[in-house]
């Protein structure tokens, strides 16, 4: 068996859960089949049976579009770009929206399955808009073909197979439920502190741990204004960069200046994306893990603490919900949502506080901290092993075959 892996995040180029996916079920994969993965970017290698093409995005093509525009006619046009070579796989399988023109017309040309992997969904993401304009309306409509044509549908939580049947037309048998994993032999608890160091950190004291993109999404501002109320000997760091938008990065800055100005100095605002290594003595040092998200089809970022033996409080949303056991690996907070946009709490306010406390029990329990880090480490590695996801992927490729 061939699979073909449709995507545009691929090592070096990951900034998201999809793409940290992509990564290891490839490398999964290649112990059971032959796997080749076509990518955004200038990637050309085979390693660990994996073939890796990158093709290039943004040439330029639609320099004289709107901006906002030209980001999803850019998307597609790399689509065709990674076509420019024959298929000879016997699936396309594909991830996130950037790659389903590819796969659809994979799936047309060569008369192969299609299978779509659902790691977010447009409707659930209305804020796109704010950065893509029209561009967004291209983006949703790409998907909603793609979930249509698709002869396999994998949803990664519960709670995303209820959003997608929510949200679609679409066979529920056609659906099956594969969690997102972890890869445990890299993501574990290391005492080196140099990352700390750099950036002026200190491993002594208590730390609560942000990582992520700012994006509405993750719900880094709420996080932001919630440190009005946690714990002031606490430092409050943000592994945050990549912004959306200048709109919501100009937004961010004024939250962190607007706290800071209130006396809380033990803010530390990384804005660059830091490397794998360098993360992982940030989750590994931290007492609690923040992920404050209002929309999240699973939450990898929460096991990736869990997995370095660190407590989260996370907010009680999508796939959240099936990672992190309230009150045993951490606290789940309740988000009361407007069901239409933007997405916002209804009580920003009063989110942000609900964080602080959830934080709070936390960082005033060491003993909870620590039986609440054991155990996250323990799930992690129980549960989302990428070895049983690789095999549920296959049998899943082999009924399609059949």
């Amino acid at each position: 068996m061939k699979v073909l892996l449709l995507t545009r995040e691929y090592p070096p180029n990951v900034y998201g859960g999809a793409g940290v996916h992509v990564e290891y079920l490839a490398d999964e994969l290649a112990r059971l089949m032959h796997v080749e993965v076509r990518c955004f970017g200038d990637q050309d290698t085979v390693s660990g049976g994996v073939r890796v093409k990158g093709y290039p995005f943004g040439k330029g093509s639609f320099a004289h579009v709107d901006k906002k525009l030209s980001g999803a006619l850019d998307t597609f046009e790399t689509n065709l770009e990674t076509l420019s070579e024959q298929v000879d796989a016997d699936l396309v399988h594909v991830h996130t929206w950037y790659a389903h023109l590819g796969g659809i017309l994979a799936k047309n040309l060569y008369g192969i399955p299609l299978i779509h992997t659902v790691h977010s969904l447009e409707p659930l993401r209305p804020w796109k808009r704010e950065q893509l304009g029209c561009g967004y309306d291209m983006s949703s409509w790409i998907e909603r073909t793609s979930l249509n044509m698709a002869d396999a549908v994998i949803a990664v939580s519960q709670g995303t197979k209820a959003d997608i049947l929510e949200h679609f037309d679409i066979d529920p048998d056609k659906i099956s439920v594969i969690y997102n994993g972890i890869k445990v032999e890299q993501y574990r608890p290391t005492t080196n502190a140099s990352a700390l160091e750099q950036h002026f950190i200190d491993p002594e004291k208590p730390i609560v741990l942000f990582v992520g993109r700012i994006t509405r999404q993750k719900g880094i501002l709420h996080l932001v204004n919630a440190v009005r109320y946690i714990n002031p000997e606490a430092q409050v760091v943000l592994c945050a960069g990549s912004p959306d938008t200048a709109e919501v990065r100009a937004e961010m800055e004024d939250a962190v200046k607007a706290v800071r100005h209130e006396g809380f100095r033990n803010l530390i605002w990384i804005q660059e994306m830091l490397s794998k290594p360098e993360v992982i003595q940030l989750y590994s040092h931290a007492t609690v893990f923040c992920c404050p998200s209002i929309y999240e089809p699973f939450g990898i970022i929460n096991l990736e603490a869990m997995a370095c033996r660190t407590a989260v409080v996370a907010s009680a949303v999508g796939g959240i919900k099936e990672v992190v056991i309230d009150g045993v690996t951490g606290y789940l907070v309740p988000l009361e949502q407007l069901h239409v946009a933007p997405f916002e709490p209804v009580n920003p306010d009063a989110f942000s506080r609900d964080l602080a406390t959830a934080i709070n029990k936390i960082l005033d329990n060491p003993e909870l901290a620590e039986s609440m880090a054991a155990a996250g480490q323990q799930r992690a590695r129980e549960v989302f092993s990428w070895s049983s996801i690789a095999q549920q992927t296959k049998t899943l490729y082999d009924s399609l075959l059949k």
